[in-house]
């Protein structure tokens, strides 16, 4: 038998860290029912949902509420709100703030510190909000994926795309992401379909490599290497079928890579018997430039030998990493600039 009928915390939760979870999985196990209140204002650039996702993620037998930071900073305010929003008093309060005793007396409830000191998971949500990136090691997968940086390699047929990408994730000691459309082309040859292309295999294709891109963006470090991304299926979906595919568009237009790594079409072509030959490469190379310059992306144009690119990427994505990070959302594009 628990040691509490109800039990409850509230938080920012700006973003859930290891030392959240750590006070939540000490809670649940003592209440018969436990609550996390999220407490979300609009100057927060973390969206409420995507942290009560990643709460309930890790957490499936803990009740999660989303409520606006409405409040005063005053222990009788909130414990007022937290009976109406719970529908009644919690038999016992959990936190690692000084806040928790004068919360709990004002509802009536016992406060039990979890780890006030921090010592098991010595970091905050400002530690990690200052720096996503160099406190990695406290986020669970679902949170990486919010913030690591994510760099799409992309190019014409033949352009070295492949290499530069496998290249760049072995040196960041991350993950990457084959490109799905070659593996889709691959099949359909061998099915004896190559000749024709329809909308919806493309729509497939960028879903599937998008599907992809988010399940290992969980366990990058860091940064997730992409070779190819959907916008770069708009285009060849411009290629082979002789138009756009406002689907496929207005998946591009809210996936945005942070980085988009352009490969030169100088080096020799190689027929592999899936491309389209060497006499339409630089059109296509082309029409990547004018794209990534059109939709606004950060892109940087690659030239050289394998080495040579690999050198300049890597001077490339330590800029990225060493820039200011903040979450990924569905609707927050990278800022637009031009290849220097």
């Amino acid at each position: 038998m628990k040691r509490f009928r109800t039990g409850v915390t509230v938080g920012k939760f700006w973003p859930p860290h290891r030392g959240h979870h750590h006070l939540i999985h000490t809670a649940s196990a003592q209440c018969d029912r436990f609550s996390v209140i999220v407490a979300v204002h609009p100057d927060q650039d973390l969206p409420g949902e995507i942290r009560a996702a990643c709460l309930r993620e890790v957490h499936p037998e803990v009740e999660v509420i989303v409520v606006p930071d409405d409040v005063p900073d005053d222990s009788v305010a909130w414990a007022e709100n937290t009976c109406r929003v719970l529908g009644g008093r919690p038999d016992a309060v959990f936190t690692s703030e000084d806040y928790g005793e004068p919360w709990a007396a004002a509802m009536g409830a016992i406060h039990v510190s979890v780890d006030r000191a921090r010592r098991t998971f010595p970091c905050s949500g400002r530690t990690i909000r200052a720096d996503p990136l160099g406190n990695f090691e406290y986020l669970t997968p679902f949170m990486r994926a919010v913030y690591v940086r994510r760099v799409a390699v992309l190019g014409a047929e033949s352009t070295g795309t492949t290499t530069l990408a496998r290249a760049l994730a072995e040196y960041y000691r991350t993950a990457w992401v084959p490109e799905y459309g070659r593996e889709y082309s691959e099949q359909k040859s061998r099915d004896g379909h190559v000749a024709t292309w329809e909308t919806g295999e493309f729509t497939a294709i960028a879903r599937e490599q998008a599907r992809r891109e988010d399940e290992a963006a969980r366990s990058a470090d860091r940064i997730l290497v992409c070779d190819t991304d959907v916008f770069a299926t708009t285009l060849w979906h411009e290629r082979y079928v002789g138009g756009r595919s406002p689907e496929v568009d207005a998946m591009a237009a809210i996936r945005r890579a942070d980085l988009y790594l352009l490969t030169g079409d100088e080096i020799p072509f190689v027929q592999d018997g899936l491309r389209d030959g060497e006499h339409i490469r630089h059109r296509m190379h082309e029409r990547f430039v004018e794209d990534l310059g059109l939709t606004g992306r950060n892109w940087r144009l690659l030239t050289g030998t394998p080495e040579e690119r690999l050198a300049e990427a890597v001077r490339h994505v330590d800029a990225l990493l060493r820039a200011p990070v903040g979450p990924r959302t569905s609707t927050s594009p990278s800022s637009p600039r031009t290849p220097s």
